[in-house]
């Protein structure tokens, strides 16, 4: 047969074309990635133009983002993965995710080698640490790599997009292990240099609580713990450090004390406001009824806050004015509200004395009143004792009736 006669057998084509063609795909290799047209946005396929004999469909699913939306337009130029130079249809099959993967499989190889970060979303927890996707790609970020110091809960870290370092990679396998702690300690040592720069006594800083101890909480400064004591945490009386702070909190503190040499900070919030005791003696002077809420019981009173920051001692003799040994507990209750008076302010000492039996009447002055030096009275006995019986008098006084003066006639004994 004649080049004419094959030509025309071909539709037009000549055999230079078609050999040109062959050559042109047999240099393709599948999994290559080559660059491709955007030509048409159909309802379920993006067709493009990669130069080959014809046109190519990529499902329209390929092109969402993780949003799901579509995120090309017809001109643009995308990157796409050879599947197959030949489908026995005479199609070549392109990917859009195969592509896209590669290139991730890439920029991950890449990253390892010059220890570039990636950015990463943790979306789940596994075994021994937590899942993160990277550029469409699930990387493993073990449990002790997700911060300085081992973490219990992690829970507090999923849905967050972070910087991570690659440090271990096996594309066969596909596995990828990422490491959030390089990252905090490659930072920790900048930060650390720029907060002693700034870093002196008085000054105001930000942080977050590492740690809660007994006495106290650390507070992560950017590369320097500070020790928030509990004594500073707060003008009022605070029994744990637990009852105002948690871990992961974010707390403003002033710097108290600064060792440089030892790198020891000391850090109080109360020192943020202005101390309450300042001026309390003219704010309330003695005498004063106030109303308060009952912070702590004791067996020798109870602790009264009349402002926030400011607890006073109703000792238990001035709870009651007929009973001095009354047990606090009997009398008032945690958090309830009492009225209370103020008997003595001791600033330097930061001490104040408060006194409940002085808001109400004083019985014994009504009874003074009310009866005279030998009035008769009449009353239920209340107890007897070996020394004589006592009796209950009007406004809750007792009174002693000694066994001498039962009877004229008789000793009593």
């Amino acid at each position: 047969m004649s080049t004419i006669n094959l030509e025309a057998a071909l539709g037009g084509e000549s055999f230079a074309d078609l050999f040109n063609e062959t050559i042109k795909n047999q240099d393709m290799k599948s999994g290559e990635v080559i660059s491709a047209e955007v030509v048409r946005i159909d309802h379920n396929f993006v067709v493009v133009n990669a130069g080959l004999k014809s046109e190519a469909l990529i499902p329209l699913e390929e092109f969402l983002n993780d949003q799901g939306d579509l995120e090309v337009e017809e001109g643009d130029f995308v990157s796409v993965a050879i599947d197959s130079l030949e489908n026995g249809y005479g199609d070549t099959i392109l990917s859009r995710d195969r592509a896209k993967r590669l290139s991730a499989w890439l920029q991950l190889e890449q990253a390892l080698e010059s220890g570039e970060l990636v950015n990463g979303t943790i979306t789940g927890k596994v075994k021994g640490g937590l899942t993160v996707m990277t550029n469409a790609i699930r990387a493993f970020l073990p449990g002790s790599l997700v911060d300085l110091r081992p973490v219990k809960d992690t829970t507090p870290y999923e849905g967050k997009t972070l910087e991570f370092k690659v440090i271990k990679l096996d594309r066969k396998r596909n596995n990828v292990v990422l490491s959030r702690r390089a990252v905090l300690e490659a930072s920790m040592g900048e930060e650390r240099e720029k907060l002693l720069e700034t870093l002196h006594e008085g000054a105001i800083v930000k942080g977050v609580v590492k740690n809660i101890t007994d006495y106290g909480a650390f507070i992560d400064l950017g590369g320097i713990d500070g020790l928030l004591h509990i004594t500073d945490m707060a003008w009022r009386r605070v029994r744990h450090p637990s009852e105002v702070l948690q871990v992961g909190q974010d707390v403003e503190a002033k710097v108290l004390k600064f060792d440089q040499e030892k790198s020891r900070v000391s850090l109080g919030v109360k020192q943020l406001g202005e101390d309450p005791w300042i001026g309390l003696a003219r704010r309330y002077p003695q005498g004063t009824r106030l109303f308060g809420k009952v912070t702590n019981l004791t067996d020798y009173g109870a602790f009264v806050e009349v402002e926030d920051g400011i607890e006073g001692l109703v000792h238990v003799s001035e709870m009651d004015w007929t009973n001095k040994n009354v047990d606090p507990r009997k009398v008032v209750t945690l958090g309830e509200e009492v009225e209370v008076m103020v008997l003595e302010i001791d600033e330097d000492r930061r001490r104040i004395s408060l006194g409940m039996k002085q808001c109400r009447a004083n019985p014994w002055e009504e009874f003074s009143i009310n009866f005279k030096r030998g009035d008769k009275v009449h009353g239920a006995i209340k107890s007897i004792t070996d020394f004589g019986v006592f009796v209950g008098l009007p406004g809750g006084i007792d009174g002693l009736v000694h066994l001498s003066d039962l009877s004229w006639a008789e000793t009593g004994e």
